[in-house]
């Protein structure tokens, strides 16, 4: 099968798993999307078993304007041909949170460079970034991942400055960064706990 076969066959087992109950939740919630299935992400993982991973499908997926395809692009890209790039192209064409939860968690966090980029997204302006950075971070320190003194004060710095005016996914998303760093490194609690008071 080329790659436009395989969309077309994607597309086909989305309408076949098409839930339009939960389809209609998402929009009156404010998730809104060109085309939404509805499909629920552990049918989205099995249609992703029935492919080889694939950057030029991964690639192809991620450019459809469809709640699933988003999805299904960060559960079959491989990470080697994954380039720091191509990270930053996605997130500027994210379309939510919900798609930047699951990118994140299906792709980003399994990155060689996560940690990296992870410093470098936090840092900047764009909200989708900074949502993306500490949503990371957040994962990494669920596997335990320590930081150096230097990357710890930049993190509870950063998380101090971006909380203040932070609100909906991003607020939520810092919030959650510092209790779990707070789970591995008891140390910097009373610092932590004062970040969270704010």
């Amino acid at each position: 099968m080329n790659i436009t076969e395989e969309i077309r066959k994607i597309k086909q087992e989305l309408r076949l798993s098409m839930n339009g109950v939960a389809s209609a939740f998402m929009r009156e919630n404010g998730l809104n999307y060109k085309l939404n299935f509805g499909v629920e992400i552990p049918r989205l993982q099995s249609i992703a078993n029935e492919f080889q991973p694939d950057h030029d499908l991964a690639q192809a997926l991620w450019k459809e304007n469809i709640r699933e395809c988003k999805i299904l692009a960060g559960m079959l890209q491989p990470t080697d041909s994954f380039y720091p790039e191509i990270a930053e192209i996605w997130i500027e064409n994210m379309p939510n949170a919900e798609i930047a939860q699951l990118t994140v968690m299906n792709l980003f966090e399994k990155l060689p460079y996560a940690s990296e980029k992870a410093f470098q997204w936090i840092a900047r302006e764009e909200e989708m970034f900074q949502l993306c950075g500490f949503l990371l971070l957040a994962r990494l320190f669920l596997k335990g991942i320590p930081l150096n003194e230097r990357a710890e004060n930049e993190f509870l710095d950063q998380a101090g400055a971006t909380i203040i005016q932070a609100n909906g996914p991003l607020k939520k998303a810092i919030i959650n960064s510092l209790i779990k760093y707070e789970e591995i490194n008891e140390q910097r609690a009373q610092e932590i706990e004062n970040i969270l008071q704010r």
